[in-house]
């Protein structure tokens, strides 16, 4: 297994502003976060309480579909915004069913960094590595995932919860195409978002409280979502919210049946 090729020592975590890892990481009741990410989460909370609900659902899905993906023979795994680590984590849900999967680990965030340690504890059998670096940067992300992925055999991309802090002018759109154009027929695009769909008043409130932060927040429609997947194959059952994915493969959150989801899943195939 190979080590983080950065030092997280020389690298600053601000904790000045909000970063949405560290605010995923308190809503799931994880302890590396700070002030600052506690206090933009409780004003959301005062939005919307069910959000920490909401944000286990997400990572649920995420679960689920990397149990389907290696029922599917996927030995390989690219996690782009993966996190801080919170367990179970990817590589120990895939390498768990299969233990010779290769997953490699990728976020900006050198909080992530100074724990990715956590992400780098799997089997012997298998292959786990960490890139530092963000995810527009795909050149740099692909130089170092081929280190350990096999680009000419199938891949399954993961992003959870990662696109919609990227705008349409950023180019979100672009990164999707650019990282799936270098995928194997048989790779799998698994992707995570935040609609306004579904809450509409409580999304325009968390909007104003990005902005205020100095945070992008792009929440996007059922088709623009769908834009992601254009050059793809959606597999059943299709774009739906994240706990009406494959239940069957996964324990329910607990609430999950009292809230309304607040972002839709979809994992897609390149033929």
């Amino acid at each position: 297994m190979s080590r983080p090729e950065n030092d997280a020592r020389a690298l600053r975590i601000d904790t000045s502003r909000p970063h949405p890892a560290r605010m995923y990481d308190w809503f799931l009741g994880g302890k590396d976060n700070y002030p600052v990410d506690e206090a933009l989460g409780r004003q959301m909370l005062a939005v919307e309480p069910a959000v920490p609900v909401m944000a286990k659902v997400n990572r649920a899905f995420m679960h689920r579909a990397t149990r389907w993906l290696t029922g599917q023979g996927i030995r390989q795994f690219l996690d782009i915004g993966t996190g801080i680590p919170t367990e179970p984590n990817l590589h120990q849900v895939a390498q768990q069913a299969a233990p010779a999967t290769r997953v490699v680990y990728c976020d900006n965030d050198p909080i992530v960094l100074a724990h990715a340690g956590a992400l780098l504890k799997g089997t012997e059998e298998g292959a786990i590595d960490y890139v530092q670096a963000d995810a527009r940067d795909v050149e740099a992300v692909l130089q170092h995932a081929g280190k350990t992925l096999d680009f000419s055999r199938p891949v399954a991309l993961s992003m959870i919860a990662l696109l919609h802090f990227v705008s349409d002018e950023d180019g979100a759109y672009e990164l999707v195409d650019r990282l799936t154009a270098v995928l194997a027929p048989g790779s799998h695009v698994v992707i995570s978002h935040l609609t306004a769909d579904f809450h509409p008043a409580a999304a325009r409130k968390v909007d104003e409280m990005y902005k205020a932060n100095t945070l992008t927040l792009a929440p996007r429609t059922r088709d623009q979502f769908a834009r992601f997947f254009d050059e793809l194959e959606i597999v059943e059952p299709g774009i739906v919210a994240a706990e009406a994915w494959h239940p069957e493969l996964g324990e329910p959150v607990p609430g999950q049946d009292d809230v309304i989801s607040a972002g839709y899943v979809a994992v897609g195939r390149k033929a």
